[in-house]
């Protein structure tokens, strides 16, 4: 009688514990300060809690492990000196409320990431986070508004009374200053500012060949680096490691003293650009931060405009003429790794007459069957595996072992607490305002529901025809075949984090076994290799990835060898 009287006893108490606190008050107050503006301001709002003392709240929100806590509104005139409250009722992630939240100790931040209109071409008017020279971070863009951190402590009957006011303003970020060696522009782009209604800027770093100033008469190949925003030219140092540098920790390479290895391959990578040997050539790495992004794609789209073709018709042809770029097609490569992966080859693919070379390092998925882990066209949700019985989440991001450290759903969540409307900034919004059709209301329409993950396969049609890369190289390989011999390059970790491999393997069954005529380039995998194996088949990760502008040279000047047109100019650039 005794153990039916426990398991009974042990029932109720499980049966209460799990009921709602119905006495329980989540309140916080979040205001700004007059001081740091006057103005009605728009946005989104950000409420973040921390239970690590290491660094401010803002900087500890990610898609991994270690993520803190985060909630998120949007505000619309949101006044000085007016409280806005966060309570059990708005969205977050971890947790979807404030209600779920285990009772503690919290560092508690608040931050407004600022919004501006844009009237767009289109007709539309949206609001949207303009960059600021940062690269489209939200924790550090200049002009969002935020506040000190403080303790609170949440207990059993939830928190209250608790108010922020957000007095600081993140500052503006100074510009990088020319040097003997790398040179910076800022050209207005006058296709992108007729679509965005404003003034629209697009940047680049340059590296200037040895002898540039010596040699006016030589004209040089141009080699485009693609990839995330770079505050300046990577990778490039005219002197050895700093002696002084206090060596720190890459999780991401269980490395010790990265930064002085990431230094010392800076400055040998300088010596090689010096010796006698080494091809002139200018390299670039593009600024193209969007309202959306720390970069656009590099491809005209319905939501962000035209940037494909400013980069191509606007930007690149003013920098040869500054700098005595050849000015032609088959003088011009590409390459990148990522995000950059999929824009060399995207680009090459575009405007496959501009450019004759791509050399794509772990590409976002280049085949939407495989779209990390989910066939957009096939299947009907992307968070959950097709299952009567079972609920399986599908993941997003692995080691080199499989272990799983985050899955779709828990993305996805996170970049719709950090804006809606595919305003996070983050990956999957960014593929979707490139790739999707332009709504009614003048944003991306969604390729799933962002709370269910139910897809759309309208739009999944939309982004199969205009930007799935190896559906339009099949579709259209009658005419593009022959202007792309030669020059497809692609290099793929086996264990990449985010699962990219899937869609290589995809391009490559077509590239190989296909296509008429041959595409006559490459696709090589680094076995048991993460993200962003890049063809090097000597050196780990943390190594070829600061390689990336000698280690193409010589396929490059293969390249230039068996296609440069009769009478190009070869020599001029070839100097010691």
């Amino acid at each position: 009688m005794t153990k039916y009287l426990l398991l009974f006893l042990s029932c109720s108490l499980f049966l209460i514990s799990c009921q709602p606190k119905s006495n329980s008050t989540y309140s916080i107050n979040v205001s700004f300060d007059e001081s740091v503006s006057a103005e009605n301001i728009d946005g989104r709002l950000l409420l973040m809690l921390s239970t690590d003392d290491s660094k401010e709240p803002r900087f500890q929100i990610n898609d991994g492990l270690s993520s803190q806590l985060i909630f998120g509104m949007n505000v619309d005139e949101m006044a000085p000196g007016s409280p806005i409250t966060f309570d059990e009722t708005v969205f977050g992630y971890p947790y979807p409320s404030l209600s779920d939240i285990p009772p503690g100790e919290y560092n508690v931040q608040a931050l407004l990431h600022v919004y501006e209109n844009f009237n767009l071409s289109t007709g539309h008017t949206v609001k949207l986070p303009m960059d600021n020279g940062e690269g489209q971070q939200w924790n550090r863009s200049p002009g969002n508004l935020y506040s000190q951190p403080f303790k609170i402590t949440v207990g059993e009957n939830g928190v209250e009374n608790v108010s922020l006011v957000m007095n600081q303003e993140i500052p503006p970020i100074e510009e990088p200053e020319d040097s003997e060696w790398i040179k910076h522009i800022k050209l207005k782009s006058e296709k992108l500012s007729e679509f965005y209604g404003r003034d629209m800027y697009l940047g680049a770093h340059i590296l200037l060949p040895k002898g540039f100033e010596e040699h006016p008469e030589a004209k040089y190949p141009l080699m485009v680096f693609q990839g995330h925003f770079p505050s300046d030219f990577g990778g490039f140092r005219t002197t050895p490691p700093d002696p002084n540098l206090e060596p720190t920790y890459s999780a991401r390479f269980d490395l010790d003293g990265y930064n002085i290895i990431q230094q010392q391959e800076a400055y040998d990578f300088y010596k090689r650009w010096n010796e006698p040997d080494f091809p002139r050539f200018l390299i670039i790495e593009i600024q193209h931060p969007t309202p959306y992004y720390d970069d656009s794609y590099a491809v005209n789209s319905a939501s962000q405009g035209p940037w494909g073709d400013a980069i191509t018709y606007e930007l690149i042809p003013h920098i040869e003429k500054e700098f005595r770029g050849m000015g032609e097609g088959w003088s011009r490569f590409l390459y990148g790794g990522s995000t950059g992966g999929w824009e060399a080859l995207a680009v090459q693919v575009k405007y496959p007459d501009e450019y004759n070379g791509c050399f794509a390092a772990c590409p976002d998925p280049i085949d939407f069957r495989a779209y990390c882990l989910t066939n957009i066209y096939e299947d009907d949700n992307a968070y959950y595996y097709d299952s009567e019985h079972k609920k399986l989440e599908v993941p997003s991001h692995r080691n080199y072992l499989g272990q799983i450290q985050s899955t779709l759903r828990q993305g996805n969540h996170l970049e719709l607490v950090l804006g809606d409307k595919s305003r996070s900034g983050q990956q999957w919004d960014i593929w979707e305002a490139t790739y999707s059709p332009q709504g009614e209301d003048g944003y991306p329409v969604r390729l799933w529901d962002k709370m269910t993950g139910d897809i759309d396969h309208e739009v999944a049609e939309y982004w199969k025809e205009n930007y799935d890369l190896k559906h339009i190289m099949e579709r259209d390989w009658d005419k593009l075949g022959p202007k792309l011999q030669g020059k497809i390059h692609i290099y793929c970790g086996d264990m990449d984090n985010y699962y990219l491999n899937n869609a290589v393997y995809l391009m490559e069954d077509f590239l190989e076994s296909t296509t008429e005529p041959y595409y006559d380039g490459e696709v090589l995998y680094g076995d048991r290799a993460e993200h962003c194996w890049n063809g090097d088949p000597d050196q780990p990760n943390a190594i070829s990835r600061l390689r990336y502008n000698s280690m193409y040279v010589p396929k490059i000047m293969k390249r230039i060898a068996e296609s440069a047109p009769q009478g190009a100019d070869l020599t001029s650039w070839r100097y010691q």
